[in-house]
């Protein structure tokens, strides 16, 4: 018998931690040991399952299943060695216990040697009538091997023995997408349905992956059976509501979020997605509303601070965009896509050395887009440092080397700063990659067209 906090059964547990606080040492028979153990460890509460396996081992030293709770909370430790040897012990007392073969297995794969931890759950499968677990402990093994199509053979063996295995579930799904075996998926989840039409799980699942291959109609049919099926499930009216939105259908769309925000709590996702079905439909209020309704719910949600300052982009409130960017970014300052948005407002502000300065920290953080290192390179030279607009288009040749934008550039600079060898390497190297991005010279480097080298290079391809 397994405890709850609400359990009228739990007196062996009251009368346990009442022994803590009395130093007064009861007795326990051991399988009352085992369940307080048990509840302990579901509960997270690992001193306290200790010292019950170490009270429970006093009183009852003989218990396999208390040795085997003393593994467990070894191989929690990662003290494997000291788990191995407990094993080793428990396995010539009782060579047959499944369970011993199963912390083998454990150990094994704590261990990165999951090809041998399988080989021991296969074992232990001969060993107990109980199959469910393993099969998934098998299948999980097979996971971190990436052998996902032996994960999913284990995985249906589950769901052949427990058709409510929803972790199953899951984790079969999960293998036909990794695998993108949609239409095997589909085949699969209709055979399932045929034992289990009520699988509102099942339903869900079957709807997604008529998504991925497009056939809408199909999917909302699978999203409507999901709601016959459970009339609460929020999943299946958000999923609904996505497809609505894919076929231009925004009120129904708008519907079907709504529906999600009576039966839970208000989701950032939902209000989000019906700010963005009101901005479809072209109703501006509403859709602002909701859009800070999101922000307000979630204010680490960077899609919802993107959507109200798009939304003041669009409607050329560029200052209004740029205060609820400073907002977004004093929140989370390591958001690359704030940073992206910061420096495209400040640009069209020509507030250009703010501009810079958002497409600096957007690489910093990692955003190596080629128009990032381009945009930004191109503002160095507006604002006269043409020695940091070549260090920033150095640095993007390591990422894009043969492209003839940054070559082009690179050329014009470096005539700038009068290094002429180095300019008519880099001319050289853009005529090679793209004769046609030649006109960069032109635009950005009108001086230059005074240059006979420059022109007779150029002039040269043409």
């Amino acid at each position: 018998m397994e405890f709850s906090q609400s359990d009228n059964n739990n007196l062996p547990l009251t009368k346990f931690e009442s022994m803590l606080k009395t130093n007064h040492v009861l007795f326990f028979d051991s399988e009352e040991f085992e369940n307080i153990i048990h509840y302990y460890l579901n509960q997270g509460k690992i001193a306290l399952a200790k010292k019950a396996i170490k009270l429970g081992l006093e009183q009852h030293p003989s218990s396999i299943n208390l040795k085997l709770f003393n593994v467990e909370i070894h191989v929690f430790e990662n003290n494997l060695d000291a788990a191995d040897s407990l094993l080793n012990e428990l396995y010539r007392l009782e060579p047959h216990n499944e369970e011993i073969f199963i912390q083998k297995a454990n150990i094994l794969s704590k261990q990165d040697n999951h090809k041998k931890a399988i080989a021991v759950l296969k074992h232990a499968l001969d060993l107990t009538e109980d199959v469910v677990d393993i099969y998934s402990l098998i299948g999980m093994e097979y996971l971190f091997l990436d052998a996902f199509d032996d994960a999913k053979t284990y995985f249906m063996k589950c769901l052949e023995q427990d058709i409510d295995d929803y972790s199953a579930l899951y984790n079969v799904i999960y293998c036909f997408d990794y695998l993108e075996q949609h239409q095997e998926a589909i085949d699969y989840l209709n055979i399932f349905l045929d034992k289990n039409p009520y699988c509102e799980v099942a339903w869900l699942q079957l709807g997604k992956q008529y998504v991925s291959i497009k056939k809408y109609k199909k999917a909302l049919a699978a999203f409507d059976f999901a709601i016959i099926s459970d009339d609460t499930f929020v999943g299946a009216y958000l999923e609904r509501g996505k497809v609505l939105e894919k076929q231009g259908e925004f009120v129904e769309a708008i519907e079907s979020y709504q529906i999600t925000l009576e039966l839970d709590d208000p989701t950032s996702f939902a209000l989000l997605r019906i700010g963005g079905c009101y901005e479809k439909l072209g109703n501006s209020d509403l859709a602002l509303q909701y859009y800070y309704k999101t922000v307000h719910e979630d204010p680490l949600l960077d899609k919802g601070w993107i959507a109200i300052t798009k939304f003041y982009k669009k409607k050329k409130n560029l200052q209004k965009a740029l205060y609820y960017i400073n907002k977004a970014i004093n929140i989370d300052a390591e958001n690359v896509n704030y940073w992206k948005l910061y420096a495209q407002i400040n640009q069209s502000l020509n507030f250009f050395e703010e501009a810079e300065r958002g497409y600096k920290k957007a690489l910093e953080l990692g955003n190596f887009e080629l128009d990032t290192w381009i945009t930004r390179g191109d503002l160095l030279l507006k604002l006269g440092e043409p020695q940091a607009a070549i260090f920033n288009f150095e640095q993007a040749l390591e990422f894009y080397p043969d492209n003839a934008e940054i070559q082009y550039r690179l050329g014009g600079l470096f005539f700038t700063i009068q290094e002429r060898d180095k300019g008519v390497y880099y001319i050289k190297n853009g005529l090679k990659n793209n004769e046609e991005f030649s006109f960069i010279i032109d635009e950005l480097f009108p001086k230059l067209l005074a240059n006979e080298q420059v022109t007779s290079l150029i002039n040269s391809k043409s």
